[in-house]
């Protein structure tokens, strides 16, 4: 049973790696599996497509995203306080992974959704949810904001939206040109969609 469960563990980790190197498409499943280490059949033990390896793959990585999501905005400091720690954490995830292999690896669920939401229903499908419930995250810590009359926004659920593709069109600019610099704005830009007007009307909370 640890031997099964240590296998499958190790193509999810081959394929998350390869997916965020390469890309899903240009990937076969030979290749994964030599990556991983096992032999080819037993990726077919475990998954009977290269598309259900990419569902676990998005899961496995948004169940670790999520802890973190929760961690970071169900801590014990102000709202705004909370979603300036997440775009930090985010922003200092992609210099790690830069100084590691050399480039900005950018955000798997972003990547995958630019590559493979028009063409895989399912992945399309578990992707809006995964962004949904992101939204709905960032969504109780603008009106919790809100309601302390930190930020001006009527519409929580659209600024929350606005937030969360802000934050993944930064990270993509990131990967793009393999600067995390691109990184640097993304605290101002959120202060101005939320209708906060300067920083320092929201530092003296903190």
């Amino acid at each position: 049973m640890g031997r099964t469960s240590e296998a499958r563990g190790k193509i999810l980790d081959a394929a998350r790696s390869l997916i965020e190197l390469r890309g899903y498409s240009a990937l076969g499943v030979a290749e994964i599996c030599k990556a991983a280490g096992v032999p080819k059949g037993s990726f077919y033990y475990f998954f009977e497509s290269k598309e259900a390896l990419s569902l676990a793959v998005i899961d496995e990585h948004w169940t670790g995203q999520q802890s973190t999501w929760e961690r970071i905005l169900g801590a014990d400091a102000g709202p705004l306080d909370r979603l300036h720690r997440l775009f930090e954490e985010t922003e200092a995830a992609q210099l790690a992974g830069q100084e590691s292999c050399g480039s900005v690896a950018g955000c798997l669920l972003g990547n995958l959704t630019l590559e493979m939401s028009n063409r895989t229903e399912s992945v399309r499908a578990r992707l809006q949810e995964i962004f949904e419930a992101q939204v709905t995250m960032v969504e109780a810590v603008v009106v919790e904001a809100l309601e302390r009359q930190e930020v001006t926004v009527t519409d929580t659920r659209e600024a929350a939206r606005s937030v969360v593709a802000q934050l993944e069109g930064q990270v993509l600019f990131a990967k793009l040109y393999n600067n995390t610099r691109r990184l640097g704005s993304l605290w101002t830009n959120c202060l101005a969609l939320l209708g906060v007007r300067t920083a320092g009307e929201v530092t003296a909370g903190a």
